[in-house]
């Protein structure tokens, strides 16, 4: 498909509506945002005479736009809804007829994964598989398991669970795993890794995320839009959050499942087939993919240098930029994923994310070519983390501003005013009111509207009926209000950081455990103890003013036991049996979720063995490793590869590096005499006591 044939005739209506939709949606913002920054113009003393105030008015204009721009994709949301669906989207041009005559094509079901939990995510992609399975379609796709992990008791163990997978599934020949010997570019490279080697096996490639599910017939019918719109490069859909078990994730699924209607409805509207992509639970046609999306190293300096780090939405770009169209549609449903348990996981996720998206600043005002939609979504990834510094600024100086006001005279004649008459400073604290007034309502006024939107679609129940819904967005609202100065300490230093390119360490995420005390005290004390500073300075300074300051202090104070509380799964339990928090999953679950977590809670029976152990001593692990692995013994590497298993023969396997060990359990020939060596070695030996564990436990094993 050319860039040629992508603009044909009646091809490309949807961008007069999108233009139109896009400069009404501006008039908005940007005319609000003028109206609110004339009446903080005219609450500051000075009324904008001091440099101090023309300070605070910039950065109070940018932080009120960004916020106009969620409430106003909210109203759009609600409106077209309101509407019956957005007409010109891709869903509403075909029936359900048309698509089922479609025929369909070769598709691959991508799974990156690094250092997660094995049986947990396959479990996963296993749901998934049965979901397709059901449609009918299953011939019509391959699954691919690409590891990026690292230690050889993780990747050792993905092998055997794959090979298991496949086996129990029927899926030999269709369910494939692959580990990058090198890591490199992250999650992209990973892909592109796959691309090099298969990409031309099929047609279509669906990502997934470790935590990602997706239904069968959502899958199927993404694969029909696709053939029947061939200007479309990538079809987004809109994932939810599914499985919250602590009360933090409770809250966040709650949010997202709720406020999404109309927050991705608004953006979907907006954005047309200039979308972003979110990086996974999407499909993407492999031959542009390969030829336009290929990511190049930055050639900046400190962070806006070297590889990218935040893929997703550089590939919707140049996907665009080589005249193909970008969707989401929040329609389709079917698309599925996790929240993080905790305040600290979210909050370390968003740090690597922070840096990734710090990244785009350079690709939005430097790269040829990208379309005007593109270039947008990358400030507005931008803006979700500079936001908290420029918050932080603002209260700065209005700390400043108080404390000038209590403590240094009145300046009739301030930063070089001059002239026969005296700035007189005025107050006007119903102007001052009523502007904090109307940064509340853009706030919290979509989540009352998602509440009018249920009435109206007659959802309610869903959501644990009318009363329980109200009473569930007032405690998430609630909680909202304690977590935001907390989220935006964290992001202030996170953009800090990654300005100042520090660098981070990318690890698989926490699914189950909670916060503890300590940990809770360590990672927020530097909020905690700015918090309790700011509160004692804004009372020594005027009442007031340490009134007006409690909002973002208080919770910094508490930031601490809010984690530990967040974090409490017996909490988001109790919540869920009084139908508080609930989503339309839990109500009444679908088959593919229901399997889901029916095939995570058949943990494999323990074992006192490593998964390396395991390879070593079990003759059926250690020949599907060796059918696995290469012949690495050429030159040096040979002669260390022999002292690495003379080493590990004798010492065990502590006694190498991991590097080391992976290069020893990769060779097919190392392997074969590591299992010879460990089960002719004495019973004192390392290797020895871990024959007398493996034959103590009641599993089949062959040897």
């Amino acid at each position: 498909m050319t860039k040629r044939q992508t603009k044909e005739p009646g091809r490309h209506r949807w961008r007069l509506v999108a233009n139109l939709r896009r400069a009404v949606f501006m008039l908005f913002v940007f005319g609000q945002t003028g109206i609110a920054s004339y009446y903080l113009l005219w609450v500051l003393p000075y009324h904008g005479g001091t440099a101090l105030e023309i300070s605070m008015l910039v950065l109070f204009a940018i932080l009120y736009a960004w916020i106009a721009v969620g409430f106003w994709t909210a109203v759009l949301g609600f409106v077209i809804r309101l509407m019956g669906g957005d007409r010109h989207s891709i869903v509403k041009r075909h029936t359900k007829a048309q698509l089922q005559q479609t025929p369909m094509a070769k598709t691959a079901v991508l799974l990156p994964v690094y250092h997660e939990p094995v049986h947990w995510t396959l479990s996963g992609l296993k749901a998934v598989y049965r979901d397709i399975e059901r449609t009918g379609q299953i011939d019509h796709f391959e699954f691919y398991i690409l590891s990026d992990s690292r230690d050889p008791d993780v990747w050792l163990e993905e092998q055997v669970a794959w090979n298991k997978l496949a086996r129990e599934l029927g899926g030999e020949g269709r369910i494939f795993y692959r580990r990058r010997p090198v890591n490199l570019n992250y999650k992209s490279g990973n892909v592109a890794d796959f691309l090099r080697r298969w990409g031309k096996r099929c047609t279509y490639m669906v990502v997934l995320d470790a935590d990602s599910l997706m239904t069968g017939s959502s899958i199927v019918r993404m694969v029909r839009l696709m053939q029947r719109e061939p200007g479309v490069g990538i079809l987004q859909t809109n994932p939810n959050i599914i499985n919250g078990q602590s009360l933090f994730a409770r809250i966040q699924q709650f949010a997202n499942r709720f406020y999404s209607t109309l927050f991705a409805s608004g953006l979907a509207a907006i954005q047309m087939g200039d979308a972003a992509f979110w990086g996974h639970n999407a499909i993407l046609r492999i031959e542009p993919f390969m030829k336009h999306c290929g990511l190049r190293k930055l050639p900046g300096i400190g962070i806006f240098g070297g590889p990218i780090m935040s893929h997703d939405f550089v590939e919707a770009a140049y996907m665009g930029r080589a005249g193909y169209e970008v969707w989401l549609e929040p329609a389709l449903g079917g698309s599925y994923e996790e929240s993080p348990p905790t305040l600290a996981d979210e909050l370390a996720r968003d740090s690597r994310w922070a840096k990734g998206n710090l990244q785009h600043l350079w690709i939005m005002l430097t790269e040829p070519g990208l379309r005007f939609a593109h270039r947008m979504a990358f400030l507005n990834g931008i803006m979700a983390y500079v936001a908290s510094p420029l918050w932080l600024a603002f209260l700065v100086l209005t700390s400043i501003a108080a404390a000038n006001m209590a403590l240094s005279p009145i300046e009739y004649f301030p930063d070089g005013h001059q002239g026969l008459f005296p700035l007189w400073p005025e107050w006007r604290p119903e102007w001052a009111l009523g502007l904090a007034l109307s940064t509340l309502a853009l706030l919290f006024f979509p989540k009352f509207l998602a509440i009018f939107d249920a009435i109206i679609h007659r959802y309610t129940r869903a959501f644990g009926g009318l009363p329980r819904l109200f009473l569930s967005v007032v405690l998430e609202s609630l909680i909202s209000v304690l977590l935001a100065p907390v989220r935006m300490w964290a992001h202030s230093r996170y953009v800090v950081s990654a300005l100042l390119n520090v660098s981070l360490q990318w690890a698989g995420q926490n699914r189950t455990e909670e916060t503890g005390w300590k940990e809770a005290f360590i990672t927020q004390l530097p909020g905690m103890l700015l918090g309790g500073a700011w509160s004692v300075f804004a009372w020594s300074l005027d009442t007031l003013f340490f009134f007006w300051s409690l909002p973002v202090a208080l919770p910094l104070v508490l930031a601490a036991p809010t984690a530990v509380y967040l974090s409490r799964v017996s909490l988001g339990q109790a919540l869920r049996e009084r139908r508080l928090l609930l989503i339309p999953e839990e109500d009444k679950a679908m088959i593919l979720l229901r399997e889901a977590v029916d095939y995570r809670a058949r943990e494999p029976s323990e074992s006192t063995l490593t998964p390396l152990e395991q390879a070593v001593l079990r003759r059926d692990h250690n020949r599907l490793h060796q059918a696995l692995a290469w012949d690495h013994r050429r030159g040096s590497r040979a002669v260390e590869l022999e002292r690495c298993v003379a080493q590990c023969l004798e010492q065990g396997p502590e006694a190498l590096s991991r590097s080391e060990m992976s290069q020893v359990a990769r060779d097919r020939q190392s392997l074969k005499a590591l299992h010879a060596g460990a089960w002719r070695a004495s019973p004192d030996n390392y290797w020895g006591r871990a024959i007398t564990r493996l034959s103590a436990e009641t599993y089949d094993t062959q040897v």
